[in-house]
C-alpha cells in the first residue's frame, strides 16, 4: 500500500510495520481472543465459584493496569522490539501454565502474567511504530494496528471454539501458546528496516539521555495528564462499557444466548471495517474530526439503549456503538504518539496507558453500579454521560494545529506549508483550546 501522491513510498512498509508489528499483533491478540471467553468456565471448573470466576477472568486488565507503568521503564532501558520480544515470550509461558497446571492458582498466575505481558508488548509496539512512522503518516498506521488488534479479538474465539471442538477446553490455551510463539517467532526472524534520519536522532537520543524516572515524567507533564489524559480516561471508559453493555441488555431482556451473540457480532463487523477510513481522515484533516463524532455516536447509542426492546432495535443500538467505536480507531494510539516526548517516549506512554487501560476498566463497573442499585438502565445513561463527557474534553484539550502532532488542514499552501498530497501542515502553532 502506497502513500497518496507518493507511488514509490510503501505506507506500510512490509518488514519493519508490517512483519515487525501487524502480524505478531494479529497473532497474540488471536490468542488471547481464543482464550478470554473459556477463562471462568475454566475457573469454576476447577473449583471456584461464580465470583471468584468473574475475578479470575477481570485478572487480565487488573495485570494491565499493574504493568503499565514497569512496562514503560521496560522499554524504555531495553529498547521497543527488546521489550516486545520479552513480553512474547511471557505470554507463550502464561498461556503454557494455564494449559498443564490443573489448579485455580495456575489459571490465576497466568492470565495475570497474561496481562502483565499484554501491556508490555502494546506499549513497545506503539511506541516502536510511532518511532518509525513518518508524522504524516502516523495515524493511518496507528489506526490500522487498532483494527489488527480488533481483527485478532474478532477471529480468536471462533479459533477457539474449533481447536476445542477437536479437543477439549485445554485446546483453547494450547493455541494461544502456539500463536504467542508464533508471535514471539516473527519478532526474532525479521530484522527491523534502517529507520528513517529523523527516527535514527531520537533513538540516538533517547540512548543519551539520562534515564528519567516515572514520577518525573508524569510531574514533568502533570497538565496534559490532567486534561487530554482525563479525556482520554473518559474515552477508554465509554469504550470498555460497550463491550459489556450488549449482553448486559441482551439478559435483561430475556434474549438468548446466540442473539446476543449474533447482535454483538454485527457490531463487532462494523467496528473493524473503519480503521483505515479513521485514519485517513485523522491524517488529512486533523484528530478532531475523528474524535469527537466517534464519541458523540457512542454517547448517543447509549442513550438509546434503555428504550431498545427488541431484538431489532437492540441490534440497530449495537450498530451504532459498532461504527461510533470504529470511527474512533486508533485515535487513543494516535493522539499518545502525537504528544509523547521523543527522548522519554516509552516511560510517557506507559503514563498514558495507565489513564486508557483504568478508563476500560471503569466502564464496566459504572454499568455494575447501575445494576447493583436496581437500574441497569441508570447505569447505561451514566456511561453516556461519559461519552458526553468525553466529547466535551476532546473538544477542549486536543491540540489543533502542531507540526509535532501533524494536525491537519485542507489549505492551498503558503508561508510554513508541508505538503504531502492534498493536505498542508501548518507552521507551528500549538494548541490546548
Amino acid at each position: 500500500m502506497t502513500a497518496p501522491g507518493r507511488g514509490a513510498a510503501p505506507l506500510f512498509p512490509l518488514r519493519s510495520v508490517v512483519l515487525g508489528a501487524f502480524v505478531p499483533t494479529l497473532l497474540l491478540e488471536t490468542g488471547v481472543g481464543a482464550m478470554l471467553p473459556v477463562v471462568a468456565v475454566t475457573a469454576t471448573g476447577r473449583g471456584a465459584n461464580l465470583t471468584v470466576a468473574g475475578l479470575v477472568a477481570a485478572l487480565v486488565p487488573i495485570g494491565k493496569i499493574l504493568f503499565d507503568l514497569p512496562a514503560g521503564a521496560l522499554a524504555q532501558r531495553l529498547g521497543d522490539r527488546v521489550a516486545m520480544l520479552l513480553a512474547g515470550g511471557v505470554a507463550t509461558a502464561a498461556f503454557t501454565t494455564i494449559a498443564v497446571t490443573p489448579g485455580l492458582a495456575g489459571l490465576a498466575a497466568g492470565v495475570l502474567a497474561l496481562g502483565a505481558s499484554t501491556a508490555v508488548f502494546n506499549l513497545a509496539r506503539q511506541a516502536y511504530l510511532t518511532e518509525i512512522t513518518p508524522p504524516l503518516r502516523r495515524a493511518r498506521v496507528l489506526s490500522t494496528l487498532a483494527g489488527v488488534h480488533r481483527v485478532g479479538l474478532f477471529l480468536g474465539p471462533f479459533a477457539g471454539a474449533a481447536v476445542i471442538a477437536a479437543s477439549d477446553v485445554q485446546g483453547a490455551f494450547w493455541l494461544g501458546t502456539g500463536a504467542a510463539l508464533a508471535a514471539v517467532a516473527v519478532l526474532a526472524v525479521v530484522r527491523p528496516e534502517p529507520a528513517p534520519g529523523g527516527a535514527d536522532r531520537e533513538r540516538a537520543g533517547r540512548a543519551g539521555a539520562p534515564r528519567v524516572s516515572i514520577a518525573a515524567v508524569a510531574r514533568e507533564h502533570r497538565r496534559l495528564f490532567a486534561t487530554l489524559g482525563v479525556a482520554i480516561l473518559l474515552v477508554a471508559a465509554v469504550r470498555g462499557a460497550r463491550q459489556t453493555v450488549i449482553p448486559l441488555w441482551g439478559e435483561h431482556l430475556g434474549l438468548d444466548a446466540e442473539v446476543t451473540s449474533l447482535v454483538f457480532g454485527v457490531s463487532g463487523a462494523l467496528d473493524m471495517l473503519l480503521f483505515y477510513p479513521a485514519g485517513k481522515v485523522m491524517d488529512r484533516f486533523g484528530r478532531l474530526w475523528v474524535a469527537v463524532p466517534s464519541m458523540l455516536t457512542m454517547a448517543g447509542g447509549l442513550a438509546l439503549l434503555p428504550f431498545a426492546h427488541t431484538v431489532g432495535a437492540v441490534t440497530v443500538v449495537a450498530a451504532l456503538l459498532g461504527v461510533g467505536n470504529g470511527m474512533g480507531s486508533g485515535i487513543v494510539m494516535t493522539l499518545g504518539a502525537d504528544v509523547a516526548p521523543a527522548a522519554v517516549r516509552p516511560t510517557f506512554l506507559s503514563v498514558w496507558r495507565l489513564f486508557q487501560d483504568t478508563g476500560d476498566a471503569l466502564g464496566p463497573l459504572v454499568l455494575a453500579a447501575g445494576a447493583g442499585v436496581g437500574s441497569l438502565a441508570a447505569g447505561v445513561w451514566a456511561t453516556a454521560a461519559l461519552g458526553a463527557g468525553s466529547t466535551a474534553a476532546l473538544a477542549r484539550w486536543v491540540p489543533r494545529y502542531s507540526l509535532l502532532a501533524n494536525l491537519v488542514r485542507r489549505d492551498r499552501g503558503g508561508p510554513g506549508s508541508v505538503p504531502d498530497g492534498d493536505s498542508r501542515v501548518p507552521a507551528v502553532r500549538s494548541g490546548s483550546s
